[in-house]
């Protein structure tokens, strides 16, 4: 493809690595471009030029200001009373606790309920906090935009590093070392400005902060929206076709037997797939 790939964080509940607590943003992968149909019916991409900090700025304050319309709207805004429009909150009380003391960095159940999460460092280097400001990058009454992240055309090894890290797990457990109290301790990926190289849990902590990173049922995480989407008119003419000749590798699947039986002609096409996938074939495209 074509194309140049900017990273936008916006705001979404997603699986932290940092404090393991809930972090709301989105990651967003979005083209660096349009495209446009030239003569004959083919489309073809046009680049357009990177957003400007003002542009980013605008960006970020039209988020704060329907974000806090739409809460209004839903009886979650500052001035709404929250015991009657919070139905989590009434329907899974211990849910909405865990998820609360998830926001605020605090313990939500045992002896150290209502109590921040232990940390360790070695204090605050001046020098590392004035860290200055990044281009491409806003923030307006707590809501902030970081679109500073490009990827290249046909970059393809750095374009599958910037997804891994978009869809990363919740636990780095390589990180994360028993101390012979029994309690838990996680390292930190990079030291936090006021010093913080790790957190540590009892066992019971830990549990409640994986508890609150669990989707809800039957939510997607990840959905792709434009030209991308999955009903998008234009998708297979942007998208790369596949190069695997035989998309269903299990020798004994009914499926796979009758897309490559002599009598379907739809088998000499290299892009094609029967239209139920085998659950082996679906269990390999999930994880």
């Amino acid at each position: 493809m074509r194309s140049v790939l900017r990273l936008f964080y916006l705001l979404r509940i997603i699986r932290s690595l940092r404090l393991l607590n809930l972090n709301l943003h989105f990651h967003t992968l979005a083209l660096d471009g349009i495209y446009v149909v030239q003569e004959g019916g083919q489309v073809a991409f046009r680049p357009v030029p990177p957003a400007s900090d003002a542009e980013v700025a605008r960006v970020t304050e039209r988020i704060f200001r329907r974000i806090g319309k739409l809460l209004e709207r839903r009886g979650l805004g500052p001035r709404s009373n929250h015991d009657e429009s919070d139905t989590l909150l009434h329907n899974q009380p211990l849910l909405a606790e865990l998820y609360s003391a998830s926001i605020t960095g605090r313990v939500a159940t045992g002896p150290r309920a209502g109590r921040r999460v232990t940390k360790v460092g070695d204090g605050i280097d001046l020098e590392y906090l004035a860290v200055p400001a990044s281009p491409r990058c806003a923030s307006v009454s707590g809501f902030s935009v970081h679109a500073n992240v490009c990827i290249p055309a046909h970059k393809r090894l750095r374009l599958e590093c910037l997804c891994r890290y978009a869809g990363r797990p919740p636990v780095a457990t390589e990180r994360l070392s028993l101390l012979p109290d029994g309690r838990l301790l996680y390292r930190l990926k990079r030291r936090w400005r006021d010093g913080t190289r790790h957190v540590i849990f009892e066992p019971l902590e830990l549990i409640e902060k994986l508890a609150a990173l669990v989707p809800p049922p039957r939510f997607n995480l990840v959905r792709y929206h434009g030209v991308l989407a999955p009903s998008a008119g234009w998708r297979p003419l942007v998208i790369p076709e596949s190069e695997s000749s035989d998309p269903l590798p299990h020798p004994n699947c009914p499926a796979r037997k009758q897309f490559l039986s002599p009598d379907n002609k739809n088998a000499q096409k290299r892009s094609c797939r029967p239209r139920n996938y085998s659950w082996a074939e679906l269990m390999r495209r999930v994880f």
